[in-house]
């Protein structure tokens, strides 16, 4: 298992975690998603490690923006 953070910004609501965990999930090897908007935090886990550029472009299909922590 791996695990990584990352810092979003733009997300403002429960609907922006929503979209950000629909495009992240769909990344393969991704197990686990833990977004919030308030903190602007997010935390992937994946059952192997799984390539920045991925979760980051997840994250920009779900209009917002991220870098990793």
């Amino acid at each position: 298992m791996s695990t990584t953070e990352y810092q979003v910004t733009g997300m403002t609501c429960g609907h922006c975690e929503m979209s950000v965990r629909e495009e992240v999930g769909q990344i393969v090897g991704v197990e686990g998603i833990d977004v919030s908007a308030q903190s602007g935090k997010l935390v992937v886990t994946a059952s192997s490690p799984v390539a920045d550029a991925d979760i980051l472009a997840a994250v920009d299909e779900a209009g917002y923006s991220a870098v990793r922590v």
